[in-house]
């Protein structure tokens, strides 16, 4: 794995201070918590609509953000353009834990000086989205491997276990790895 083109230096803390990041608003997090509490049923439907722009390339536009894309690399055919569907999603379920961590972090009054997470998934593609091999064997993710490098100031690393096993349970892009989803795939 290759190490981000930015690297960022500070700190993560519930309050910011000279030389560290600016933290998410505790404030905010209090409200989102309440508002949590409050109606713990609500349900928000996101959306995606992907346009197919030539070969395996994919542009994903969501909200009014520049597009986001998807691309293969050469060995499944692709132009190496982007991540392809299997990264993001390893992509996805790294960025949902780590607002996670960050996230209880800032609710416990924790100072963060480091958080970076390493996913590694194992699957197996022979089935080439079912044009080839499609004998009986498990599509897509086997395992995923999820290793977290955490510091906080004064902060034990039991405690710090803890967290990350909170986090995990309550992950909605890890429990999207976990356990069925109702799927429905129609023309539209």
């Amino acid at each position: 794995m290759t190490a981000p083109q930015t690297a960022l230096t500070g700190c993560l803390a519930p309050e910011a201070t000279t030389g560290c990041l600016a933290p998410i608003d505790k404030e905010g997090l209090a409200k989102l918590i309440a508002a949590g509490k409050a109606d713990p049923k609500v349900i928000k439907t996101l959306k995606c609509k992907t346009v197919a722009e030539g070969r395996f390339r994919h542009a994903n536009y969501i909200r009014n953000l520049e597009p986001y894309i998807v691309d293969e690399p050469p060995g499944l055919l692709g132009d190496d353009t982007a991540p392809n569907p299997s990264e993001a999603s390893l992509a996805a379920l790294g960025s949902c834990l780590a607002v996670g961590l960050h996230a209880n972090a800032v609710h416990r009054g924790w100072t963060v000086r480091k958080l970076e997470l390493q996913l590694e998934g194992d699957l197996n593609i022979t089935a080439v989205w079912g044009t080839g091999d499609v004998s009986e064997k498990p599509v897509g993710f086997t395992d995923v491997r999820v290793k977290v490098e955490m510091e906080c100031d004064g902060v034990p690393k039991e405690e710090i276990d803890a967290l990350i096993s909170h986090v995990a349970k309550w992950s909605p892009v890890a429990n999207t790895f976990v356990r069925p989803v109702n799927l429905e795939v129609a023309l539209g």
